[in-house]
C-alpha cells in the first residue's frame, strides 16, 4: 500500500479549507460578503442609470473603451442592478436565490473575459487590465463564489 498523497483528494483538501470557515460563521460571512457586494453593485448600477455622462467620465478606464454610448451605459447599467438585486436576496434566503445569482455570476464572468480578450488582441493596454482587477474580476469571482451552493459537511451520526 502506498503512503503517497492522491493529488486530487490533496486539492479537494486544499479548496474545502480555504473556501470554508466553520460552518456557522462561514454562512454569516458569505451572507455579510453577498450583501455587500449587492450594495456596491447596486449603488453603480444606479449611478450608470441616473448619470451616465458623470460616470463614463469617472470610473477610470472606461472613457479610453471608445466613445461615450448613453443606452448601452444604461443598458449595461440594467444588467449589473439585476445581478446586485440577487446578491442582496442571497443575502436573505441563499436556498431560493443561488440560481440567480449564479446567472449574474455567469454574467460578471463574460463580462470579464470580454476584458481578458481584448487584452489579449491589443485592444486594452495592461494598465487598463489591471485597473480592471478590482472592478471587474474580482466581483465576478466572488459572486460566483457566494452562488456556488456549499458542499454538505459530513454526516453525524
Amino acid at each position: 500500500m502506498s503512503h503517497r498523497a492522491d493529488p486530487l483528494r490533496l486539492a479537494e483538501l486544499l479548496l474545502d479549507t480555504v473556501f470554508s470557515l466553520k460552518r456557522e460563521e462561514g454562512k454569516t460571512v458569505r451572507r455579510a460578503l453577498a450583501f455587500t457586494l449587492g450594495v456596491g453593485l447596486g449603488a453603480n448600477s444606479i449611478w450608470m442609470l441616473l448619470a451616465p455622462e458623470t460616470w463614463y467620465h469617472a470610473v477610470p478606464g472606461v472613457a479610453d473603451t471608445g466613445p461615450m454610448n448613453l443606452h448601452f451605459i444604461r443598458d449595461i447599467g440594467c444588467a449589473y442592478f439585476v445581478v446586485a438585486l440577487s446578491l442582496v436576496r442571497l443575502a436573505r434566503s441563499p436556498m431560493h436565490a443561488w440560481p440567480a445569482t449564479l446567472a449574474g455570476g455567469a454574467f460578471l464572468a463574460l463580462h470579464a473575459v470580454v476584458h481578458v480578450w481584448d487584452f489579449r488582441t491589443g485592444r486594452e493596454h495592461a494598465h487598463g487590465f489591471l485597473n480592471d482587477l478590482p472592478g471587474v474580476f474580482f466581483p465576478a469571482i466572488l459572486t460566483l463564489w457566494l452562488a456556488w451552493p456549499p458542499r454538505p459537511g459530513p454526516k453525524m451520526g
